[in-house]
């Protein structure tokens, strides 16, 4: 496929998870939700590199790493954001991710060197002032319930985190790691520490059997985790980490016309002027020299 096309499935499926996420919330933990998505992901892309006979051992020395990716890209950072969408639209967590490239550029910086020109500084700026647009409503209510205010903060660490595993997975994609064996035992780690989280806190390993469920699980765990991850790592690979970045714009956008539709998410004039000064701050920022 070309990065076109990678592109936009990476956008049009990461921006409808966020709804989907939504049918997994309810009587089966968010611990064991996780688990059960990263779980079958794993073993999906175990099952299809036997089936082709292609090579899934790694050294011992790369599973470390992997592990850390894992444990930040396909555990810990979904573990928060779906405690965020138990309080708040998933249109808004979604917006609230578009901020994770800014992250990744200044955690660029301090880790690996990269510079950092005017133009980024700008761009950087511009993209945390359209988030907060985005978000005013919803900051406005926190006089009036926790619920805005938690799954802010939610949102907030799976950001961060998230950021985190970008900088992972540019390590890794440095020391020319495999992408599907890497993100086979990478997914495994992600869902057994979500596993861990889940007996740690009590929390029983439900499942449902209803159409909703299961069917939002297929979704998450093969478009959501397996097409969506390989195409944009294989994006990241092409083009960049900072032009990469750019499907975390676009993806909210079509995570808030959804919501819209089915989530009764309304939008203001700040929400289009809070995206437009976003997408401006990203367009500064990819225009920029690399």
């Amino acid at each position: 496929m070309s990065t076109a096309q990678l592109f936009a499935a990476c956008v049009a499926i990461w921006g409808s998870t966020w709804l989907a996420i939504t049918f997994q919330l309810g009587r089966v933990p968010a611990e064991a939700s996780v688990f059960y998505r990263f779980l079958l992901a794993s073993l999906l892309i175990f099952g299809w590199n036997a089936l082709r006979r292609a090579p899934i051992r790694l050294p011992r020395r790369q599973h470390g790493w992997i592990a850390l990716q894992g444990a930040l890209m396909f555990s810990a950072s979904y573990l928060c954001v779906y405690y965020a969408e138990e309080h708040v639209v998933s249109g808004l967590v979604a917006v609230g991710y578009s901020a994770s490239p800014l992250l990744a550029m200044l955690g660029m910086r301090a880790f690996f060197g990269t510079p950092m020109t005017r133009p980024v500084i700008a761009g950087s700026v511009l993209g945390i002032a359209g988030i907060s647009l985005v978000y005013w409503p919803e900051l406005a209510h926190f006089k009036r319930g926790a619920d805005a205010a938690l799954g802010t903060i939610f949102t907030a660490i799976a950001v961060v985190i998230s950021s985190m595993g970008s900088l992972a997975a540019h390590r890794n994609h440095q020391h020319d790691y495999p992408l599907w064996p890497s993100m086979a035992w990478g997914m495994l780690y992600g869902s057994l520490l979500s596993l861990g989280v889940a007996l740690a806190r009590g929390q029983p390993l439900a499942f449902e059997t209803t159409a909703p469920y299961v069917l939002s699980l297929l979704y998450l765990s093969i478009l959501g985790s397996i097409v969506t991850f390989a195409a944009y790592l294989t994006v990241m690979k092409r083009v960049g980490a900072a032009r990469a970045g750019y499907i975390g714009v676009m993806t909210p956008v079509v995570a808030l016309v959804i919501s819209a539709f089915f989530e009764g998410f309304r939008w203001h004039a700040l929400t289009f002027a809070g995206i437009a000064v976003t997408v401006l701050g990203n367009v500064v920022i990819l225009r920029s020299r690399r």
